[in-house]
């Protein structure tokens, strides 16, 4: 019976102790996805020749919104305010204060508007913008939609490096 009980206290502290770890994992990833960075998937043409169609893995920092703006030039992973399932990424273009003049819709005409963006807000476009749904279509965002900042491309292999911000 004594080897019955030890075997059973040795299971249950070998159980904690496992157990413990776990949550250690868990705590240390939960920390770092929704404070530090995150890693992404983006894909679709909308950010050729950038990112590439068929997909890349990168890596994005959060941004604070008190205390870290995105500038022009960054790409940013950002909540849809069209489906909030759904998080793009797409380049700043325009900052609060600044002057945007766009064209529509490039497929069909020429037509151009001009627009000043609001207070707490930014402008985002993707790269193609013949195959874009950005700011053109669904207006500027606010910061709080903005997720993260995206730093490096990570995978595939061949495209890994830094993403800085590219001049507008």
């Amino acid at each position: 019976m004594g080897s019955s009980s030890s075997f059973w206290s040795l299971a249950f502290r070998q159980g904690m102790r496992s157990g413990a770890f776990l949550g250690e994992i868990y705590c240390f990833l939960h920390v770092t996805t929704n404070y530090v960075g995150f890693v992404g998937y983006a894909f679709g043409p909308s950010m050729n020749p950038t990112l590439h169609p068929s997909g890349n893995f990168v890596l994005a920092e959060r941004i604070s919104n008190r205390s870290q703006k995105p500038i022009r030039g960054d790409i940013v992973v950002f909540r849809s305010p069209e489906n909030p399932t759904k998080t793009p990424m797409k380049r700043v273009i325009g900052i609060e204060g600044d002057c945007i003049s766009f064209v529509i819709d490039p497929e069909k005409n020429d037509k151009s508007q001009t627009i000043v963006v609001p207070k707490g807000h930014v402008w985002v476009q993707g790269d193609y913008t013949h195959n874009s749904r950005d700011s053109r279509t669904f207006g500027p965002i606010p910061y709080s939609l903005i997720q993260g900042r995206v730093l490096w491309r990570v995978w595939p292999f061949q495209d890994f490096g830094p993403l800085g911000p590219t001049p507008t």
